[in-house]
């Protein structure tokens, strides 16, 4: 599976693992500003919560989870800070989670759930 491609399959995985799995309110896929992008933006009961989607097809490089790194960390939190900011949301209560998806032998997602994956990073 072509990378574009692996990353579609895994954010739509995700997408309807939130909606349907944990009966979250879907607020946003792929928002987009001139700071960079957060692959979904959902509501768990009143909280925000911004996810980063990592899809792979074998751990041989780490889990997926792993590509989240301090520099994308702050990458997300500049992009939710903007968001609140647009919205006028700084009141809501947020987190940050990371959802893996690995295709199984039969092509069906495999998906771990970190809720609260990492803080909002600063400088």
């Amino acid at each position: 599976m072509e990378k574009k491609a692996l990353g579609y399959y895994g954010e739509q995985a995700a997408l309807a693992y939130v909606r349907h799995e944990k009966g979250y309110h879907v607020r946003c896929c792929n928002y987009r500003n001139r700071l960079g992008e957060i692959d979904l933006i959902a509501e768990d009961g009143h909280t925000l919560v911004f996810i980063e989607v990592k899809t792979r097809t074998t751990a041989a490089y780490g889990l997926p989870c792993e590509a989240v790194e301090r520099n994308k960390r702050r990458k997300i939190t500049r992009v939710a800070s903007a968001y609140l900011a647009q919205f006028d949301l700084w009141e809501r209560p947020c987190r940050f989670d990371v959802i893996e998806v690995w295709p199984d032998d039969q092509g069906e997602p495999v998906i771990r759930h970190l809720v609260h994956a990492f803080q909002a990073e600063r400088r």
